[in-house]
């Protein structure tokens, strides 16, 4: 860290910066030569006595105004004055001070939940999403790259590890048992489990058709040597997957077929077992243990997760072209209804302000620790480049507005003095 750190503050400060100090140190200089000049010649004519004056006590301006901004982060000419060097020798307060800052102003529930609560974040991406080409895309441009660069960055396996894990924690601790058999309630009240059954009975059809030969083959080996040599069990065979098939058929042609009504009966007592049944509920629980445990559910989501990655960052590194043809056309949709949405678009804010103050809740600390560690993991030489750089010219200002202020104060003492 140190190393780095030293490395990053041999950077150049900004060549503004560096002009405005050549500005004030030129000014000082030129005050110190008026000075010199107007001493000498003092006695030619009364008007010189205010140009010296002026230099004289702008020359005291410009220098108490430099020791005092070289003070705040070195110690002037070298020397260890006493009390200079002020940003260097206070670092780690100073580290410790921006995280309270930092805790205190913007990282606490409480306040994140007030900011939260002011900004409409599904109108910006309902708006972003519906004009991608508009007046954000330079956002849309810097958002993009700072995606890409994220994910190319991180440690991939071990990012989707802990993705999963995440998710495989809340998921251990979930009982989704009693969710589940509220969902299906709902489906089959609003009949929309019928979706599902047709297609049970469309999978149906395909495996009858597929596995024929199956149904054939068991009935040739168990029929008796008689029926084999007279032929029945061909027969039969046949009539089994012709009493199969009509019965399939029925069920898809006719949506008050018995089978179905018992079909929905069983999803209705599933349901409310789901929900209210200890045995139904545990062995659920025991079948998500299983699942969560099982190697195959983690390749299946290393999978997802890598397919996942791919997708954003084909999405990051071309997003125009993702803004086009289907996908484009949904998030355009998407965008259109999160604005003319009042209820999407307050849930959507709710779950973001949920999901920042769970943010600040969880990781406030951790945060506020990092910046403090960082600081005050820099050195010296770091802490005083990085601060003077992010002051840059206002403090050569001071340094102008002081020699300036000086003279001007100069010629009125001066003034005064010939006056009395």
């Amino acid at each position: 860290m140190k190393v780095r750190s030293r490395l990053r503050s041999a950077e150049p400060p900004p060549p503004a910066l560096v002009r405005m100090r050549w500005i004030a140190t030129g000014m000082l200089v030129a005050m110190a030569a008026t000075f010199i000049i107007a001493t000498r010649y003092q006695g030619l004519h009364p008007a010189i006595g205010y140009i010296r004056a002026f230099a004289e006590a702008a020359m005291v301006g410009g220098l108490a105004d430099w020791f005092a901004v070289t003070a705040l982060f070195r110690h002037p000419l070298g020397l260890p004055i006493p009390h200079t060097a002020i940003i260097p020798r206070n670092k780690d307060r100073i580290g410790d001070t921006l995280a309270t800052f930092l805790r205190d102003n913007f990282l606490t529930p409480g306040v994140v939940a007030r900011r939260m609560g002011r900004i409409d974040v599904a109108g910006a991406v309902g708006k972003w999403l519906t004009e991608p080409r508009g007046s954000h895309g330079r956002v849309q441009q810097g958002a993009a790259r700072l995606l890409v660069d994220m994910l190319e960055s991180l440690d991939q396996d071990r990012l989707g590890g802990m993705a999963k894990r995440a998710i495989g924690n809340q998921l251990r601790t979930m009982k989704i048992a009693t969710p589940l058999g509220r969902v299906l309630d709902s489906a089959i009240a609003e009949d929309r489990h019928v979706p599902l059954l047709d297609g049970i009975i469309r999978w149906a059809a395909r495996v009858l058709d597929a596995n024929e030969h199956l149904i054939r083959e068991m009935v040739h080996q168990r029929a008796g040597a008689i029926m084999r040599w007279t032929g029945l069990d061909e027969r039969l065979a046949n009539a089994i997957i012709d009493g199969l098939a009509r019965l399939i058929a029925d069920m898809a042609d006719d949506p008050h077929h018995p089978l179905r009504a018992k079909a929905e009966e069983g999803l209705a007592r599933l349901a409310a077992d789901l929900q209210f049944d200890e045995r139904t509920q545990s062995r659920v629980e025991s079948f998500k243990v299983e699942m969560l445990e099982n190697p195959a559910l983690d390749r299946w989501w290393m999978g997802i997760w890598e397919s996942a990655r791919a997708g954003l960052l084909r999405f990051a590194r071309d997003p125009d072209a993702a803004f086009k043809g289907e996908l484009g056309e949904a998030l355009r949709q998407l965008g259109e209804t999160l604005q003319r949405e009042p209820a999407l678009a307050a849930t959507v804010n709710r779950f973001v302000r949920r999901a920042a103050v769970g943010i600040a809740a969880d990781y406030g600390d951790a945060i506020v620790r990092l910046v403090s560690d960082t600081v005050r993991s820099w050195d010296a030489e770091t802490i005083t480049g990085r601060m003077e750089n992010a002051v840059g010219r206002d403090l050569q200002f001071i340094r102008i507005n002081g020699t300036l202020v000086g003279g001007l104060v100069g010629v009125a003492i001066h003034t005064l003095g010939t006056l009395l």
